[in-house]
């Protein structure tokens, strides 16, 4: 029970925290391709997986890009509070974290390459 409210209480701080120190700010600018200071994840996935920002809203991608990166912290810190030893938990931590990001944000790809909003249909 105290590690669904570890994971809880992690996901929705960092989730506020996101919303108001990111998310809002970034909203209220709107999408510029030239735009620098944009969020780590979307230009990562425009750039790996060709995504059409003509045909994505992106509100969505923002909120999306949000709750995946907050769902991404929480698992591991989840997971890490089973490791007994430190080093072990920067090991597992690292691993965790590596494998979970690569996997959701290619989930990410997957959703909208099923809703046809990716430029030229496949990725690098």
């Amino acid at each position: 029970m105290e590690e669904v409210v570890l994971f809880l209480m992690t996901f929705l701080l960092l989730f506020l925290i996101y919303e108001i120190l990111l998310i809002r700010p970034l909203k209220k600018k709107g999408y510029q391709k030239s735009n620098k200071k944009e969020l780590m994840e979307v230009r990562y996935l425009i750039s790996k997986y060709h995504l059409n920002m003509d045909k994505i809203s992106y509100s969505q991608l923002l909120q999306l890009c949000a709750i995946t990166s907050c769902l991404n912290i929480s698992i591991t810190v989840t997971v890490v509070s089973y490791v007994s030893s430190f080093l072990w938990e920067i090991v597992v931590g690292f691993v965790v974290i590596f494998l979970l990001i690569y996997g959701s944000y290619y989930l990410i790809y997957l959703f909208y390459k099923k809703k046809g909003m990716i430029r030229d249909g496949k990725h690098q």
